[in-house]
């Protein structure tokens, strides 16, 4: 079975679950398909433009055409929605975009009537710009404001205001947090760009809150401010968390004595998820570390020691002891807040889930997803690929047969059951990220 979850979604006449209807920020697989996938666990139909509708780095998307789609899909569930492929036609051209305020306003109102007309839920999100790229910065933040105005309205059932990439220097976490101030209470400012869309997800299709203990590989480290978030990696989590719908509660599950020996976990803490941050140490304790804690209930793994790359050794142990197929999620690819982000919204889908046989196929699938990507490309493949061919050689070369070549020796991966690669793209035309697919077949 090949497995790409984002063509394989339930059909409306199968399921008594809810529909989503996801916009997002533009066509890269991290910010469309796997918030798609993530979306999937729930059991209901989710509806996703072509990625041809959405913007790349190069060529923006088309607002009209966006809103032409969105149009003509059923109204039977929650929006999804970037306001920045609405407004300014995806993330890149949110920074370059010389249109004015009136301009970014008259596409977004489209959408305002939209809601109106449906009777949905609108769950949107808005970015404020990294810094130096931003050419119109003061337009960006005026246009966040007035969307804060649309929520204290009551146009989006929540709104997220993230800001991107803030290094030192970066006006953003102060800009956040002036917008905060006021914003009422449907309205969280955070740190993110890429993961929001999965966030809101999980806050339309998962909303009931559950809680959440937080364990770090070194906790003497969790106040040090984090690269890309300009806040410290606790603060970072803990907003995470909240926008993704967890509460942070302190401890952990405490092991019992089952009558049959080993460990167990109290009934009272069998909700509680345990996210164990990897951010440095030693890579063999905090492996032996995770599976520890997957004896006594759930747990995710956030990697971020690094950005954009994860810890080989750690996922090696982890892999070694057969640990990834059990976990709610897992993430490495990204900046902290990315990680963090993606991680946190994969387990509050998989904590809200109804257990099926179709549950468990699409959770496989996603886990080994996550593995192949974040581990397997992101954090071994990737480095030995541009060593091959430069960024600048990718179109219209054999690249992903290149890929697939390197790749061969990380394949197959055991999870519940077996995956091989099926297919390797770059659908940006960049090494930074790969879309791998891959076959699943029993064991």
């Amino acid at each position: 079975m090949r497995v790409r979850l984002f063509l394989i979604l339930p059909l409306a006449c199968c399921t008594a679950a809810s529909a989503l209807t996801l916009l997002p920020l533009d066509s890269r697989p991290a910010t469309s398909t796997l918030p798609a996938q993530m979306a999937a666990l729930g059991g209901g139909p989710v509806h996703l433009p072509p990625a041809a509708l959405l913007g790349t780095a190069a060529q923006g998307a088309d607002p009209a055409k966006l809103l032409d789609w969105l149009a003509a899909q059923p109204k039977d569930g929650p929006l999804m929605v970037s306001l920045d492929a609405l407004g300014y036609g995806g993330l890149v051209q949110s920074r370059s975009s010389r249109d004015s305020v009136d301009t970014v306003m008259a596409r977004l109102q489209a959408l305002r009537d939209w809601g109106a007309a449906s009777g949905q839920p609108v769950y949107a999100f808005i970015v404020l710009p990294r810094q130096p790229d931003a050419v119109d910065r003061a337009r960006n933040l005026e246009v966040a404001r007035r969307m804060i105005l649309w929520a204290q309205e009551g146009v989006f059932r929540e709104l997220h205001v993230t800001w991107d990439d803030a290094l030192p220097g970066s006006p953003s976490p102060a800009e956040g947090a002036a917008l905060a101030q006021d914003a009422p209470s449907n309205v969280r400012v955070y740190p993110g760009a890429d993961e929001v869309l999965s966030s809101l997800v999980a806050r339309a299709e998962a909303s009931t809150p559950a809680p959440l203990v937080v364990e770090y590989s070194q906790p003497d480290r969790a106040d040090e401010v984090i690269r890309y978030e300009g806040i410290p990696l606790a603060r970072s989590v803990a907003l995470h968390a909240a926008a993704a719908g967890w509460q942070v509660v302190a401890g952990q599950p405490e092991p019992i004595q089952t009558p049959f020996g080993g460990e167990g976990v109290r009934a009272s803490d069998a909700a509680t998820l345990t996210l164990y941050v990897y951010n440095g140490g030693d890579p063999r304790a905090a492996a032996l570390r995770v599976s520890q804690l997957v004896r006594r209930g759930p747990v995710a793994v956030a990697d971020v020691e690094r950005v954009n790359v994860g810890n080989p050794r750690v996922w090696a142990d982890l892999y070694t002891l057969r640990r990834p197929q059990d976990l709610s999620s897992l993430a490495a690819w990204g900046t902290p807040g990315n990680n963090l982000g993606t991680v946190l919204a994969h387990a509050k889908l998989v904590a809200g889930a109804s257990a099926s046989d179709l549950f468990a196929a699409t959770q496989d699938a996603l886990l080994a997803r996550e593995y192949a990507n974040d581990v397997v490309y992101s954090s071994q493949l990737r480095a030995k690929f541009r060593a091959l061919l430069p960024d600048a050689k990718i179109p219209g070369s054999d690249a992903p047969a290149v890929l697939q070549r390197l790749a061969q020796p990380y394949f197959p991966l055991d999870f519940k059951v077996r995956y091989t690669l099926d297919s390797a793209a770059f659908p940006w035309n960049r090494s930074f990220e790969a879309e791998l697919q891959l076959r699943a077949s029993e064991k």
